[in-house]
C-alpha cells in the first residue's frame, strides 16, 4: 500500500515537472520574433553629379550666306564647294564692265566739280568789290587818323593851349570820319553776301554732288567683288559661272565648322541647375566630344514651354557634321565626397519627411531621417543623416517596425537564384 502511494507521488512529480517545461518552452516561443528577410547595400563615399540630358541639333559655330546686292551675271568662282576660305578673301566676281564706265564718268565729273570750287574760292574778286575793299581801307585810315588829332586836341584844350572852336571842328571831323567808315563796312559786307558766298556755295553744292554720284557708282563697283565675311568652309555653290542668281537667293554659303553648337530645348526643371560655362559632353554614333555649356536661354520658348540651351565643342578635325541629331548630357552640379545610396532605399512619409532603415549591428532595422541632395542615376546623395558604411534596406523595408529582426539576403541573380 505504501509502496503505491510513494509511486504515485513520483507519477505526480514528474507530471508537474513536465508542464512546468512546456509552460518554459512555449513562454521562450512567444517571447521569441520572427525574422524578415531583407536586401541591404551599403551607403557610399564618392563622386555624384546631377546629369541633365536631351536630343539636340548640331549648327556651326558662325555661317554666312553670300547674297549678292545687285543682279548680274557671275563671271569668275574662285572656289568650290569644300573649298576653305579666310576672312576678307574674294570668292566671286560678277560681270561688272557697266558698272566700272559709271565710276569712271563720276569721276571725271567730280574732278571738274573739284576745279570750280578752287577757281570760285582762289580767283579775284569782282572789281565793285575790289572798290569796296580799297574804300573800306581808306575809311578805316581816316578814322584812325581823325581819332588820334581828336584826342592830341582835347588834351591841349585841357591844358588851355587849344581854343574851343577847334576842339569842336575836330569832333564833327571824327563823327563824319566814323559814319564813312561804318558805311563802307556795311557796303563791302552787302556785297560779299550776295555775290562771292552764294558763288562758292553753289561750287560746294556741286562739288558735294558729284561726289555722292562718285560714291554711289564705286559702291555698286564693288558689289560685283564677292567676299568672304568669316573662315570656313563652302558648304554649297548651287550656280556656274554665267548664270545669274535671282533676287534673294545666295551664290554660295560658308560654314564656320571649327567649332559645333548644339542646341536643344529642356524642360524648366531641368533646366533652373544649368548655367554657362557647366561640362557638357555629345554623342553621336558612339562618337563622344567634351564641350560646355555657353547659353542657357532667359526664357521659355513659347511653342513648346522649353529652355533653348546651347551647348559648344570644339570641332577642329570636321567629324562633327552640322545638322546632326546628338545626344546632350550636361552636367549640372558635382559632389566629389557625398554619402549615396540607392534610391530604393528611401522611404516617404504621409508628413513628407524621407527615411531610410538601416541594418543594425544588433541584427535589426533601425529608422533614419535624412535628408537629400543630387541624384544620378539609379543613387542619391544623402545630405544629412548617414556618414557613410552603414548597410541600408533596400528591399523587404516598407512598413518595418523599428527594431525587427531582420535576415539579410543576396539579391537575385538573373537567372532567378540567390547570388553567393
Amino acid at each position: 500500500m505504501k509502496g503505491r502511494i510513494r509511486k504515485r507521488g513520483i507519477a505526480s512529480a514528474g507530471l508537474a515537472a513536465m508542464a512546468l517545461c512546456l509552460g518554459i518552452a512555449c513562454s521562450k516561443e512567444k517571447e521569441e520574433q520572427p525574422e524578415v528577410a531583407v536586401q541591404v547595400a551599403m551607403a557610399e563615399r564618392g563622386k555624384i553629379e546631377q546629369i541633365v540630358t536631351a536630343e539636340g541639333i548640331l549648327f556651326p559655330v558662325d555661317q554666312a550666306a553670300l547674297t549678292p546686292r545687285i543682279i548680274a551675271p557671275v563671271k569668275t568662282f574662285y572656289v568650290n564647294r569644300g573649298s576653305k576660305v579666310h576672312k576678307g578673301e574674294t570668292v566671286a566676281v560678277l560681270e561688272n564692265r557697266d558698272l566700272a564706265a559709271a565710276v569712271t564718268d563720276n569721276k571725271g565729273t567730280y574732278e571738274q566739280a573739284q576745279a570750280a570750287y578752287g577757281i570760285a574760292t582762289s580767283s579775284s574778286l569782282p572789281e565793285e568789290w575790289q572798290k569796296a575793299e580799297y574804300d573800306l581801307k581808306a575809311a578805316k585810315a581816316d578814322y584812325d587818323a581823325q581819332q588820334k588829332i581828336y584826342d592830341s586836341r582835347k588834351v591841349l584844350f585841357e591844358q588851355g593851349a587849344l581854343p574851343r572852336k577847334e576842339l569842336d571842328q575836330s569832333s564833327v571831323a571824327l563823327i563824319q570820319s566814323k559814319a564813312a567808315y561804318e558805311i563802307a563796312q556795311k557796303h563791302l559786307a552787302t556785297l560779299e553776301s550776295s555775290g562771292k558766298k552764294d558763288q562758292i556755295k553753289a561750287a560746294k553744292g556741286q562739288l558735294a554732288s558729284a561726289e555722292g554720284r562718285l560714291d554711289g557708282a564705286s559702291a555698286q563697283l564693288s558689289y560685283t567683288t564677292i567676299v568672304s565675311p568669316i573662315n570656313g568652309v563652302v558648304t554649297d555653290r548651287p550656280l556656274y559661272p554665267g548664270e545669274t542668281a535671282s533676287a534673294g537667293t545666295p551664290l554660295m554659303t560658308i560654314m564656320d565648322t571649327s567649332t559645333v553648337i548644339a542646341k536643344a530645348h529642356i524642360a524648366q526643371s531641368g533646366a533652373v541647375a544649368l548655367k554657362p560655362g557647366d561640362p557638357a559632353t555629345i554623342t553621336v554614333g558612339g562618337y563622344t566630344a567634351n564641350g560646355k555649356v555657353t547659353l542657357v536661354s532667359p526664357a521659355l520658348d513659347p511653342n513648346s514651354t522649353t529652355v533653348e540651351v546651347w551647348v559648344s565643342v570644339p570641332n577642329s578635325d570636321n567629324t562633327l557634321r552640322p545638322g546632326s541629331t546628338v545626344g546632350v548630357q550636361m552636367t549640372a552640379r558635382s559632389v566629389d565626397d557625398a554619402v549615396t545610396v540607392p534610391v530604393e532605399a528611401l522611404l516617404r512619409a504621409p508628413d513628407g519627411a524621407t527615411t531610410v532603415m538601416i541594418a543594425g549591428s544588433d541584427g535589426k532595422a533601425h529608422p533614419v531621417s535624412v535628408e537629400t541632395g543630387i541624384r544620378q542615376g539609379d543613387h542619391v546623395q544623402i545630405t544629412k543623416g548617414l556618414s557613410g558604411n552603414e548597410k541600408v534596406i533596400t528591399t523587404g523595408a516598407y512598413g518595418l517596425p523599428d527594431g525587427t529582426k531582420i535576415r539579410i539576403e543576396a539579391p537575385a541573380r538573373s537567372d532567378g537564384k540567390a547570388k553567393e
